[in-house]
């Protein structure tokens, strides 16, 4: 059975997904996770360009390699690409809407359930993001909240990063 990124398969465990992509676009096979996890830790540039792949990450710019500096601290990921966190969240939104899953479901301690769809987790996305610009916030800024684990702020997060400013909680 193949199956791509992105396609529901809520009986089989993702990594077991991510192991049947790798032996067919990558012909690796592993016997065990910790074969696995030896390959992942062992050839960086290798698994990380896989998992850039797998997920079909995106970026206006290619990368000019996958780890430029293996230094810590200083290690250079994915130098020349560009990612945004929010851009590759709301990539499947209409599959995942028509397909009738939810993006949020939160229940508080009082009981309290909210579901947001795809869509609407988009439409709150945006009108923040466009409220925090109209505010003089813009990338590279930074933007800090106090906030619990809320569905509001899962919106705020993404408004956040989705202009390109770093978000901190």
């Amino acid at each position: 059975m193949s199956t791509t990124p992105g396609t529901p398969a809520p009986h089989i465990p993702q990594i077991r997904l991510y192991q049947q992509w790798l032996a067919e676009h990558r012909g690796l096979r592993f016997d065990d996770y910790d074969a696995l996890w030896r390959w992942s830790t062992t050839e960086l540039d290798a698994f990380w360009q896989s998992i850039w792949d797998y997920f079909d990450l995106r970026s206006p710019t290619p990368h000019t390699a996958v780890l430029e500096r293996n230094v810590m601290p200083g290690a250079k990921w994915f130098p020349g690409a560009q990612f945004n966190y929010a851009q590759q969240v709301f990539r499947h939104v209409m599959p995942a809407h028509a397909a009738g899953f939810s993006a949020v479901v939160s229940r508080n301690e009082k009981g309290r359930h909210v579901e947001l769809s795809w869509p609407e987790l988009r439409r709150q996305v945006a009108s923040l993001a466009l409220h925090l610009q109209a505010q003089g916030v813009k990338p590279g800024d930074r933007v800090a909240a106090y906030l619990p684990n809320i569905p509001e702020t899962m919106v705020a997060f993404l408004a956040v990063v989705s202009i390109g400013a770093v978000w901190s909680v």
